[in-house]
């Protein structure tokens, strides 16, 4: 039988992300590996588990889990090293039945230091913690600041003693905080333990100290080693700091199961919940989808009914401001509201084409009302991105596309209904923005292997660029021929390719996760899950929206 057209596509595309989920399944085995085994192996040799190890044994078997920032510091500090997962590893799991986010230190990395986009992992890591009530759990084993690196971590407000400042508002707002010192605590880092509800300390490996025996020797003359300057005995005996002492690392992620056992039941912000049923599309659907080429069109209906129960929908306005989806429907039993962008080439009510990826104004005008309607309903928002921007050209401006792309801002920038966004293909410009985009506090801001994030594709920003430069040049009086201006364009298109590819968000968090499709459903409800142990600290108000 031959094959169609069709689904020669669908093969061409699947293979292209499968293509690129391969390579993200190999990026992300480097980094589990941390510093590498042999560091690992000295780890061992001191009695000690790897960060990843600890976690694993911390959280329930079996029970769902998903990693934050794993991909932080990918191909950064090269000249150091490398800091492979940002030298500390997050994850919201179950521990006891109890959903909590983990914050483990990877000793494999540099012992532990915090480089840069360390402080920035672990900062993110307590948003998440405060914006859903989650109780959150240190498991300490760090070296404290990267000095070589200080001025780009120690100063200023999002730097090292913020993550101080959270742990004390925290605190005040009754969010959990465990942490266990399983191996080096020191200096501002030594805060950390005392300023949580609970700490607890492993014998031997576990030291926390402001200085230690070097710097006090340097410092006022006094000869002392480290285990009695800092260690379990010192600080579950004389000074009080630590609560429990564990004699191993096994005993003392047993402990900390132990205490959330006790918890009492968070309170709940009343989204609604039916039994989960997969979509009658299987997942794997999402491969084919997808087009291999930016430039072609596709049907965002086939990708919801791959990613919502039963495959089902209710579409609101549906014949309305087309190149945005608006609609009700249940991921893993949780009811959503999607607001989703359109490739796919449609028309409007007067018959004229519309090209799908760019927010028109009605489009724009609809989302404002749907997103004002979740609000009203108390219906959690997921954002689907694979945006071009806003509509320019006089046509769109004497519409108010400005006007009613402000709305649409105004709308998702105000929800108090938790937000969640999956980068699909490319989140351009302003449409990144009004499609709430990381500046736009979505609780979980995720992307597929095939998401682009940037001001403009790399092919508009190399032509836009080359104007500049070519027009710079011969201001100067330079001739410039074909061949050089090809050689400058590719030369601008690289660099900017570079910057746009999903690795790169990842690597400074501008993105928590790069994910395979199938996975979705999986970060998407757990992140509900997470937004409902905290209701909304205020009511809907849009504030002043011109109409």
């Amino acid at each position: 039988m031959a094959i169609s057209k069709k689904e020669l596509e669908f093969n061409k595309n699947e293979d292209l992300i499968k293509l690129k989920i391969s390579t993200l399944q190999k990026e992300l085995e480097k980094v589990y590996l941390g510093g590498g085994q042999k560091r690992i192996d000295k780890l061992h040799l001191q009695g000690k588990l790897t960060a990843r190890e600890r976690i694993d044994l911390l959280l329930d078997p079996g029970a769902e889990r998903i990693e934050i920032g794993a991909l932080a510091g990918n191909d950064m500090y090269k000249e150091y090293g490398g800091c492979p997962s940002g030298g500390v590893v997050v994850v919201i799991g179950y521990v006891s039945g109890k959903q909590c986010i983990v914050v483990a230190n990877d000793a494999t990395v540099k012992a532990g230091a915090w480089f840069p986009i360390t402080g920035k992992k672990n900062l993110r890591a307590q948003e998440i913690a405060m914006e859903n009530n989650l109780p959150i759990i240190y498991l300490v084993d760090s070296a404290g600041v990267f000095l070589p690196m200080q001025d780009e971590i120690f100063p200023d407000k999002e730097h090292f003693g913020r993550i101080f400042r959270n742990n004390a508002i925290m605190s005040s707002r009754g969010i959990l905080q465990i942490a266990a010192v399983m191996g080096s605590c020191v200096a501002g880092g030594a805060y950390l333990p005392i300023m949580s509800d609970e700490s607890l300390i492993v014998n031997k490996t576990g030291t926390i100290f402001l200085a230690g025996s070097y710097l006090v020797k340097a410092a006022i003359g006094e000869t002392i080693d480290n285990e009695t300057l800092g260690g379990a005995l010192t600080h579950t005996e004389i000074s009080g700091v630590c609560d429990y002492k564990s004699e191993n690392d096994q005993e003392c992620l047993k402990t900390i199961r132990d205490l959330m056992d006790k918890v009492g039941n968070p309170e709940n912000a009343g989204f609604d919940r039916k039994k989960a049923i997969q979509p009658k599309l299987k997942a794997k659907q999402l491969y084919g989808i997808l087009p291999s080429e930016r430039n072609k069109t596709y049907d965002t209906k086939e990708l919801l009914r791959c990613l919502v129960d039963g495959s089902e929908f209710t579409e609101y306005k549906a014949d309305y401001g087309k190149s945005i989806i608006c609609a009700y429907a249940r991921i893993d039993g949780w009811a959503v509201g999607i607001v989703a962008n359109q490739r796919e080439i449609v028309k409007n009510g007067k018959g004229e084409m519309q090209f799908g990826g760019v927010i028109y104004t009605d489009s724009a005008d609809k989302s404002a009302r749907f997103i004002m309607n979740c609000n009203q309903k108390n219906i959690p928002l997921v954002f689907l991105q694979d945006v071009s921007g806003f509509m320019v050209g006089s046509k769109s401006e004497h519409a108010g596309i400005i006007k009613d792309g402000a709305k649409m801002v105004n709308a998702m920038a105000n929800s108090v209904v938790p937000k969640f966004t999956v980068v699909v293909g490319n989140s351009y410009g302003a449409g990144n923005y009004a499609m709430c985009g990381k500046a736009y506090d979505p609780r979980l801001m995720l992307a597929w292997p095939t998401a682009e994030i940037a001001v403009m594709s790399g092919a508009s920003a190399a032509k836009t660029l080359l104007q500049i430069e070519v027009a710079s040049l011969k201001s100067k009086g330079e001739t410039i021929t074909q061949e050089k201006e090809d050689e400058l364009y590719n030369s601008i298109k690289d660099r900017y390719d570079k910057q746009t590819n999903p690795y790169y968000a990842a690597s400074r968090l501008w993105i928590d996760a790069i994910i395979d499709p199938v996975d979705t459903r999986k970060y998407i409800s757990m992140g509900i899950s997470a937004a409902s142990h905290k209701k909304a600290e205020k009511p809907y108000n849009v504030g002043v929206i011109q109409t």
